[in-house]
């Protein structure tokens, strides 16, 4: 038997507004895992599920260039509390490459469930040390898609991704800082001027935009969530604006030292969205604001 060349446990916690029933079939019947398994920038494009004692549980996940079967077995399942999942991803030589396996419990609060998920890992090659450095990034990304599935989000949202040379407080201070703003929010060729801005629950962000036709763009975001160093909660205009509102959730998740960012910019229906990319395109100008970040982070962390 193969010693590991690595191991590591996360424990991951998250809150949804829906009843216990309902979240425990999300993580045991296969149509609904289909719509969430993975983290950001991943699908499962295919997914089986036998939940009880003994049946298996096949995922097939893929991302960009990348597609990866997870074959496993449900060791616990007590509906709607608990269940226990081993696992194994084989290596090209058909030996394990990673041996993994999560408890999830599942916590009545009523209209609302806690989701606590304990994972543990073994990886048997030195290429896999990668898979456990993001292991609390992946859980913690995929319980976001998991909420995503729940509210509906993920048919009515813009999502980006980044990974910046820097640790998430580090990056995150470089959200609330005016005059680190000034130098990367916007699309290119724009320019910021930060009015006012407190970064707290009920804080808000006034600012203008320079746009390279000369024109001034006053905007306003209100501050719905903040936890400094992992999470960024906000409200972009107002119902009363003539362009649809917009939140952003943001998240700067540790990868090794670096920081797996994930942005979306969630609206009210999908024909809203629709409506905001036919007219502005903000995946360009988020993306681009994105890049225009990663030049800082580099310069700050120098």
């Amino acid at each position: 038997m193969r010693e590991p060349v690595g191991t590591r446990e996360i424990t991951s916690t998250r809150v949804y507004d829906a009843p216990r029933p309902t979240v425990f079939a999300m993580w045991t019947e296969a149509e609904h895992l289909a719509r969430w398994w993975g983290p950001d920038g991943f699908s499962a494009p295919r997914v089986t599920s036998d939940p009880r004692p003994g049946g298996t549980l096949t995922i097939v996940m893929a991302g960009p260039d990348f597609e990866e079967t997870m074959q496993a077995r449900y060791r616990e399942v007590v509906a709607p509390e608990r269940i226990v999942v081993d696992s194994v991803v084989p290596g090209p030589d058909g030996q394990p490459f990673l041996e993994s396996s999560h408890t999830v419990t599942f916590a009545d609060l009523g209209d609302r469930t806690e989701v606590t998920v304990t994972a543990r890992a073994a990886v048997f090659a030195a290429a896999g040390l990668g898979a456990l450095d993001g292991m609390q990034a992946g859980w913690n990304q995929s319980l976001q898609c998991l909420d995503d599935a729940l509210t509906g989000a993920a048919g009515r949202q813009v999502l980006l991704t980044r990974l910046y040379d820097a640790a998430p407080d580090a990056v995150f201070a470089l959200w609330e800082d005016p005059a680190h703003l000034e130098r990367w929010w916007g699309p290119d060729g724009s320019t910021l001027t930060v009015d006012e801005i407190e970064v707290r629950p009920g804080g808000r962000w006034r600012f203008t935009m320079h746009g390279p036709d000369g024109r001034d763009h006053p905007d306003r975001v209100t501050f719905e969530e903040v936890v400094r160093g992992r999470r960024l909660v906000y409200t972009h205009g107002e119902p009363s604006d003539p362009e649809p509102p917009s939140t952003a959730v943001v998240t700067f998740d540790e990868v090794a030292g670096r920081t797996a960012l994930s942005m979306r910019l969630v609206f009210a229906s999908a024909e809203a969205r629709d409506l905001v990319v036919d007219r502005h395109d903000p995946a360009t100008g988020a993306s681009q604001a994105l890049d225009r970040l990663a030049g800082l982070v580099e310069t700050t962390a120098t």
